[in-house]
C-alpha cells in the first residue's frame, strides 16, 4: 500500500476502467496526459494491486499526479481473450504511453498500434518475441523491462534438486503457446541430464490442462514440478501451489509471491521492481523522449524463497546452506 495515498483512493485505482483518484482537481491550464495500463491479474489480487501501486507511486515521486495526468486501467484476471478486447479499448481512450504486461498483452498492443509508445514488464524475451530490434535500441514504439534470460530457468532444477535430493522425476508446466515458454523448457532439458532427472513437458493453456497435467504425473512416485513464469501460472497460482500440496509434489517457482501463497520455493526477480523503474521510462516518454531509443532493461533484483510450513507438510529438511541463500524464509 502506499503511504501516502488514502485507501478509498487507492481502491478507485483497482477498478476496470478508473481514472488517477485526483482527476477531478485537475487545473485546467494544465494539459492532462493519458496514461493507459494493461494488466494480467485481476482487480483483486493483492500481487496485482501491490504491482500497480509500486508504479503509481513512483509516477507521483515523478512529479504526475492528478493535476496533469489520467491512469486507465484493465485487468485481465488470467482470461487471455481479454487481452485485444482491452488493447483496443485503452487505445480508444487516445493514451500518450500504455504500460503493458506478459506476452500476450504487448501483443494484442502491438497489433493494436504501432505509433502509441509502449512500455513493457513482466515479458521474456522481446527481441525472439519482435517487440524489440535489439535490447540496446529497440527500434520502434516498444521498450521496456525483461523479466530474465533463460539461462536462470536452468536454476529452478537445480534448486528443487537441493532441496528434495531423492527426486528422480520433474514435470515441467508450462504454456506452450508462448516463445517464453518453449525457451525455458529448452533450458532446463539442458541441464536435466547433470542432475539424473527424466523431465516430463506439462503443456497447460488453461486451468482444466493444469490439473489433468499435474493428476496423470502424480499417479508415479519420485516426482516434484517446475512451473515456469506466464500469465496462466500468475493468474492461477493458487491452483498449481493447491494442486501440488494435494499430491505431495515438491516444486519450484519463478516468483517469491509464489511461496507467499504457499509454494515451497522460488527464485527469480522482484515481481514489484520493474513496475517502479517503469515509471521512470513513462515519466521520460512524457517529457518527450521516444522509446525507441531506451534500452530495454534486464532485472537488478533477483529472490530466493523458501517456506519452511510446506518443506516441513512435505516432510523435506531444507540444507542448512540453502536456508543461509534465502533471502526470505516463510516459517
Amino acid at each position: 500500500m502506499i503511504p501516502t495515498m488514502k485507501r478509498r483512493e487507492f481502491i478507485t485505482l483497482l477498478g476496470g476502467a478508473v481514472a488517477y483518484p485526483f482527476a477531478a482537481h485537475a487545473q485546467q491550464s494544465e494539459r492532462m496526459r493519458r496514461i493507459g495500463v494493461l494488466m494480467n491479474l485481476a482487480a483483486d489480487d493483492a500481487e496485482g494491486q501491490a504491482r500497480l501501486a509500486a508504479f503509481v507511486h513512483d509516477l507521483q515521486q515523478l512529479g504526475w499526479d492528478g493535476r496533469n495526468v489520467r491512469i486507465d486501467v484493465r485487468w485481465v484476471a488470467g482470461d487471455a481473450r481479454l487481452f485485444h478486447r482491452y488493447a483496443d479499448e485503452l487505445l480508444a481512450l487516445a493514451p500518450d504511453v500504455i504500460l503493458g504486461t506478459t506476452t500476450p498483452g504487448v501483443t494484442a498492443l502491438q497489433q493494436a498500434t504501432r505509433t502509441v509508445p509502449i512500455v513493457f514488464v513482466t515479458l521474456i524475451d522481446p527481441v525472439s518475441a519482435g517487440f524489440v530490434s535489439n535490447l540496446a535500441r529497440p527500434g520502434g514504439n516498444i521498450t521496456g523491462f525483461a523479466l530474465y534470460e533463460y539461462g536462470t530457468s536452468a536454476k529452478w532444477l537445480e534448486l528443487l534438486k537441493e532441496i528434495a535430493p531423492s527426486l528422480r522425476r520433474v514435470a515441467v508446466i508450462r504454456d506452450p503457446t508462448l516463445v517464453s515458454g518453449t525457451g525455458q523448457l529448452a533450458a532446463i532439458q539442458a541441464v536435466a541430464p547433470s542432475f539424473s532427472v527424466e523431465l516430463t513437458q506439462v503443456d497447460a493453456r488453461d486451468t482444466s490442462e493444469i490439473e489433468r497435467g499435474i493428476v496423470a504425473f502424480a499417479r508415479s512416485g519420485n516426482g516434484g514440478l517446475i512451473v515456469t513464469a506466464s500469465p496462466l501460472q500468475a493468474a492461477h497460482r493458487k491452483l498449481i501451489i493447491a494442486q501440488a500440496a494435494t499430491h505431495r509434489l515438491p516444486a519450484v517457482y519463478p516468483f517469491r509471491y509464489n511461496v507467499d501463497d504457499g509454494g515451497l520455493i522460488s527464485y527469480g526477480p522482484n515481481s514489484i521492481d520493474p513496475y517502479r523503474r517503469a515509471a521512470t521510462y513513462v515519466d521520460r516518454i512524457l517529457k518527450g523522449e521516444n522509446p525507441a531509443d531506451l534500452p530495454v532493461q534486464a532485472p537488478t533484483k533477483y529472490e530466493l524463497a523458501i517456506n519452511l510450513k510446506t518443506a516441513r507438510t512435505l516432510g523435506l529438511e531444507v540444507p542448512p546452506t540453502l536456508l543461509a541463500r534465502a533471502d526470505e524464509v516463510i516459517e
